[in-house]
């Protein structure tokens, strides 16, 4: 052991990408502020943010179908949506910046244009997709959207999921060509190499087990070494605990008293992934379909294009699936060891009450290769075995907690939890995640640096303009904020690799 004690400004807990989007945020914001990364795993982005671990969609509730719910009366609610969609605006003002400083590249090596579709089969379901796009294309942030329930039209879009369908009940997509595909592992390695050339101290290997609150109100941390085991005390300022599903166990640890009470449920993916060209080149979008019964609504079924080291790939899932770990690299006792006397209750009524999700990640869990081939023919009806491979995506924790709803309520979402003096905050939750992680870092800058917001704003509106403004009073603004972005992005490039595009039919 070591009694070496290093002090620094601001602790990031985890190398993923909510932690590189907050410290490149920081860096921009007071660039001699000191900051050190602890990272358990060799390298950046190596857990829920590297790109075979999810499915890479820019969540913009382009082509989501449960970020729009049908409400009792037959209308269509859609401020989830625009919520997310208007978040996602907030990152990609945010790498635009980014690239226009030259503090990242090339774009092209993490986001990609690509259509975002929605399928569905059915008569009810055909006319859900109807109402959703007759609400969602009026509204400026969804501009392009089209609608389409011609067979012939189809084919057009989604060649390799028509060819050899059975139509013997109505079919229908929406498409619009502005939707992305996002390599947020490539992403999250940028921003980290960006913050090693600004000083920032990376430190892969090394585990935090413990940290406690200091008579002056810093956190010290206990970090050990995984290669030596010899521990050091860091002490810090700020700490973010970014740590993926590991969070809960650290925010626990903290014993601040907004983390009581609170509780984790692991669920694991796994995608199917075909990297035959023949077959990939015929498939050019990310087509998501609607969630079966039961099913929670990180189980929405998909086929996507994703670009992976400049090469074309097909994913389709994610299959949900059960493991006690909170980490893909995590304990088998990480479930059992976050029950605590505090959230006990909580853990209990979640357990009573998610009974179907329990039986049907049972059953999820249980399926064959040939099984899990037959839920991928509904989406490609002459899908052959041999052509795909399964492959584990990362482990997520939804978020368990007593809300109006009643006690134990499993939430899916994002969720940033912090204390009252703003010296510390937890990331917890799943997706949407990544792809709105710098209106959450923002959020989590506002709620842990009140006192620093009104000298910081000029800087944060410099790397997004639409900061402090309402997206939807502003249509002038969106439609801005759509041309520099894709401008910078190179998102209006290739659009000649994409299917053609149609009218409402």
């Amino acid at each position: 052991m070591s009694d070496r004690q290093t002090k620094t400004d601001v602790i990031l807990i985890g190398a993923g990408i909510m932690s590189a989007t907050l410290g490149s945020l920081l860096k921009e914001l007071v660039p001699d502020w000191k900051i050190t990364v602890f990272e358990r795993l060799a390298s950046a982005g190596e857990e829920s943010s590297n790109e075979w671990h999810n499915a890479g969609t820019g969540h913009s509730s382009l082509c989501e179908l449960n970020y729009t719910v049908e409400k009792p009366d037959g209308s269509i609610d859609i401020s989830k949506a625009i919520k997310t969609n208007e978040e996602y605006q907030v990152s990609k003002q945010f790498w635009s910046y980014l690239v226009n400083t030259n503090l990242i590249r090339n774009p092209r090596d993490f986001i990609m244009p690509l259509p975002h579709m929605s399928l569905i089969q059915g008569k009810q379901n055909v006319a859900f997709l109807k109402k959703r796009f007759e609400a969602l294309s009026n509204n400026p942030l969804f501009q392009g959207m089209e609608f389409s329930d011609n067979p012939e039209k189809l084919m057009e879009w989604i060649p390799l999921i028509m060819k050899d369908r059975t139509l013997n009940e109505p079919i229908a997509a929406t498409r619009i060509e502005s939707g992305t595909d996002v390599n947020f592992g490539a992403l999250t390695r940028m921003l980290f190499d960006h913050l090693k050339s600004k000083n920032v101290d990376l430190k892969f290997k090394h585990n935090v087990d413990d940290l406690k609150r200091t008579s002056d109100g810093s956190w010290q941390l206990k970090v050990r070494n995984v290669d030596n085991g010899i521990v050091e005390r860091h002490t810090a300022k700020f700490v973010f605990i970014g740590g993926g599903g590991g969070s809960l166990h650290l925010l626990q640890k903290s014993g601040i008293p907004e983390g009581k009470g609170i509780g984790g449920f692991p669920v694991s993916g796994i995608f199917m992934v075909c990297q035959k060209p023949d077959i990939v080149e015929q498939h050019h979008a990310k087509v998501y379909g609607k969630a079966p019964v039961g099913a929670p609504p990180m189980s929405v079924p998909h086929l996507d294009t994703r670009f992976i080291d400049n090469k074309k790939s097909l994913f389709f899932g994610p299959f949900a699936g059960f493991s006690p770990k909170f980490l893909k690299f995590g304990s088998m006792f990480d479930l059992l060891t976050s029950v605590k006397t505090d959230n006990l209750v909580t853990m209990l009524a979640a357990g009573v009450g998610n009974v179907s999700l329990t039986k049907y990640l049972i059953k999820e869990v249980m399926l064959s290769k040939e099984k899990r081939m037959e839920a991928l023919r509904d989406f490609v009806p002459n899908a052959k075995s041999e052509d795909w491979d399964l492959v584990v995506a990362g482990q997520r924790v939804q978020v368990i907690k007593n809300t109006a709803a009643g006690k134990g309520s499993l939430q899916f979402g994002t969720e940033v939890i912090s204390a009252a003096d703003g010296s510390i905050a937890a990331l917890l939750g799943a997706s949407p995640g990544a792809s709105t992680a710098v209106s959450v870092m923002l959020e989590l800058i506002e709620k842990c640096f009140p006192q620093h917001i009104k000298a910081w704003e000029s800087k944060i509106k410099e790397m997004i303009p639409s900061y402090g403004e309402v997206l939807l009073k502003n249509p002038a603004l969106i439609e801005e904020i759509h041309a520099t972005t894709a401008r910078t992005l190179g998102l209006n490039e290739n659009l000649s690799l994409q299917l053609a595009g149609g009218t409402v039919s």
